[in-house]
């Protein structure tokens, strides 16, 4: 398949990486020129616009950072929808707002193009290795038109209509932030009572409070290593969509609302584009105290 690829971020690159390593022809563009000459050197073509991509490719995948940019590469003038040809697929793997989603997947299919919602969760390191999860929202058609192609970066699974992938995305952000806070809380209340922590987090792994979370991130706890494998900001972003989601049908979420103010504490003191795994350290500045440093 002839696929174009729009925005070559942390997650896009590797996710580009990945589709041209099965196979597939590769048209790339991005708003960084470091990324885009960086993929020409392993055999991708380059193209100036998401319109030029779409114009070349059977299929777009656009991975970018929030609704209005999603709008901007897939319905503006110079966009995916502009370029693409009847029958084509475009495929967007941001997270966003399922209202979004669903506006993408309408203009879409007024133009005959058919639209998927395939937001991503595995962080870099399953950008890097192939190893996504993607939750995917549109019809059956297009989604097994596109299945193949989507298990390059991962594991696809169809979740329902338009929409619907980013409305599982919401909830997998929501448990994803409760977890990272309450290891979080765990780890200091441990720490600070005399417990090695890296013994604790040991024995907490072999029981039920074992978590995929407090594994992928263990050592960031541990070492406060927090270079974002996910962004701090953008874990906020996402918390903002999934309370609007739950407003919007009558639901309360009233962990996912303080985790999202923790998150805003970490943005308003200059910590937002640190790990979000970064929310330990507020944690620790409660209660007077860094994780290793005995009690």
């Amino acid at each position: 398949m002839r696929v174009g690829f729009v925005g070559l971020g942390i997650m896009g690159r590797p996710m580009a990486r990945n589709i041209m390593r099965a196979g597939h022809e590769l048209t790339v563009h991005s708003r960084s020129p470091g990324p885009v000459e960086e993929l020409a050197g392993e055999g991708a073509e380059t193209a100036d616009s998401p319109r030029a991509v779409a114009e070349r490719c059977e299929a777009v995948i656009t991975m970018v950072p929030d609704s209005p940019d999603v709008r901007e590469v897939m319905l503006g003038e110079d966009g995916v929808l502009a370029g693409a040809s009847e029958g084509a697929l475009a495929i967007d793997m941001s997270t966003i707002s399922p209202a979004v989603a669903r506006e993408v997947a309408a203009a879409a299919d007024g133009r005959g193009v058919g639209a998927l919602d395939a937001p991503v969760s595995g962080g870099e390191s399953g950008a890097i290795e192939g190893r996504l999860s993607i939750m995917v929202g549109g019809s059956d058609e297009h989604f097994a038109r596109a299945e193949a192609m989507l298990s390059a970066m991962g594991t696809p699974t169809h979740v329902g209509e338009a929409g619907a992938g980013q409305v599982s995305k919401a909830c997998n952000q929501v448990i994803i932030a409760g977890v990272i806070q309450a290891v979080s809380e765990a780890l200091v209340l441990g720490s600070k009572a005399g417990v090695d922590p890296r013994k604790m987090v040991r024995a907490l792994g072999g029981g039920l409070a074992g978590t995929r979370v407090m594994e992928a991130k263990e050592s960031n706890f541990l070492e406060h290593d927090f270079e974002p494998g996910f962004r701090a900001e953008l874990h906020h972003k996402d918390l903002g969509i999934a309370l609007a989601t739950a407003r919007e049908h009558g639901v309360s979420l009233p962990v996912t609302a303080l985790v999202d103010q923790l998150l805003a504490t970490l943005e308003h003191t200059g910590r937002g584009k640190d790990d979000h795994s970064a929310l330990l350290s507020l944690v620790e500045d409660a209660a007077g105290h860094r994780v290793g440093d005995g009690a």
